[in-house]
């Protein structure tokens, strides 16, 4: 089977402010696909309003209504869209899909090294210059020295540009192993925390609030068709909802034959998703489907855990989210938040991101020492709602 190589991913801008752009993809099934999709979408800062999925186990056709600031680059978009399909080549204009694709290559990982002068807001400038050049932090160690120098081990890939406050800067390649994941919890981390930060179960009493979604409803149906079980979601938008679903599925590894996911009004959401096994067979197993509501639940309820914690006289922000089995990370999070602590004037000390296996899970843990040197005018309270709503997309 084949197809034109400009039709496998076609982007059809939008010409209006209010209306979304339509993103079409016609290429062979993968489980998975969705997932890998909805994380590109969300590294480039779209919002998914809209979508419909269709598939017969070999070949699927999607359908994305996104929308996000104008100053998207579409054309990497539609690239990196092209390469998360299955057998595309950018090489030939008539594409044609083998049964059996070579597995991908892991991408290479860099250390960066560089000193400058300290400045507020330095973290987050050179988290955005990384996101811009699609440079994917998978590590960092950031501290600030008590004479304003600031010192930042980054790794993953980098070209970027520093004006001239850079006082010296080295890249070098390093093995795999530098980012390899921690056994157990982070260091310092009281248990409590830990315990309730790395839970999967939903928290008893669960209160509607600021810092907390709204309920989320999460439902089985074998009765609507004679092959597919059908998963029927009302929750809350929040950003990388969409995603947020397609990797919990894709963990299960299972496979969607049809999906329709719409907003309603600008806060609620509904999807319907008809889905099969890796067998091709339903789920009839009442534990195998409490288990998957349970975990979709979750997984929607709190995708990402924010807490602070003291360290003796200091604040420090903890923020950790689940990894994929495959590996990869939720995007952008380091971005918000750096730009969170940017928009309330809050000053970082120390930074470290690493990844940790706790309870049989790998996490990704971000954790933030804030600088209060002066005494911050800034309530945790007030902190920790605004990193919380920026990562969700509720800033506004």
């Amino acid at each position: 089977m084949g197809i034109l190589h400009e039709d496998v991913v076609i982007i059809k801008q939008t010409e209006k402010e209010d209306e979304a752009t339509v993103i079409t993809i016609n290429c062979p099934d993968k489980t998975g696909l969705g997932c890998d999709l909805c994380r590109i979408i969300l590294f480039f800062g779209l919002s998914i309003v809209r979508g419909d999925v269709s598939t017969d186990g070999k070949w699927c056709y999607i359908v994305f209504w996104v929308v996000g600031k104008a100053s998207i680059r579409w054309g990497l978009l539609k690239k990196r869209l092209l390469e998360a399909c299955p057998s595309c080549s950018s090489a030939n204009t008539l594409i044609y899909y083998p049964a059996e694709s070579q597995p991908p290559k892991p991408p290479d990982v860099f250390l960066l090294k560089f000193c400058c002068r300290d400045r507020q807001a330095l973290l987050h400038d050179v988290t955005q210059v990384l996101s811009e050049l699609e440079l994917i932090i998978q590590r960092v160690k950031v501290s600030t020295t008590p004479d304003g120098m600031r010192k930042e081990d980054t790794y993953g890939h980098l070209k970027a540009v520093v004006g001239d406050d850079m006082v010296s800067c080295d890249i070098e390649m390093v093995g795999p192993e530098i980012t390899a994941c921690s056994q157990g919890p982070p260091f310092l981390i009281p248990p409590a925390i830990s315990e309730d930060t790395f839970s999967l179960e939903m928290p008893d009493g669960c209160k509607h609030g600021s810092l907390q979604s709204d309920s989320v409803s999460v439902t089985m149906d074998n009765s609507l068709s004679p092959v597919h079980t059908l998963i029927q979601i009302v929750c809350r938008d929040h950003k990388g909802l969409l995603y947020d679903i397609m990797r919990t599925l894709k963990d299960y590894n299972i496979q969607i034959s049809y999906g329709r996911f719409m907003t309603k009004g600008t806060k609620d959401c509904e999807i319907d998703l008809f889905i099969v096994q890796a067998d091709g067979k339903k789920i009839v197993d009442p534990s195998k489907q409490n288990a998957m509501c349970s975990r979709i639940r979750m997984e929607l309820f709190r995708p990402l855990k924010v807490a602070l914690v003291s360290r003796g006289p200091d604040t420090e922000l903890l923020v950790a989210n689940p990894v994929e089995l495959c590996g990869k990370g939720r995007p952008l999070v380091f971005y918000d938040i750096t730009l969170a602590l940017k928009m309330l004037s809050t000053d970082i000390f120390t930074a470290e991101i690493s990844r940790h296996m706790i309870g049989g899970r790998e996490w990704e843990v971000y954790r933030v020492l804030l600088d209060e040197g002066d005494g911050s005018s800034v309530p945790r309270r007030k902190i920790k709602e605004a990193v919380w709503r920026l990562l969700m997309g509720w800033e506004r």
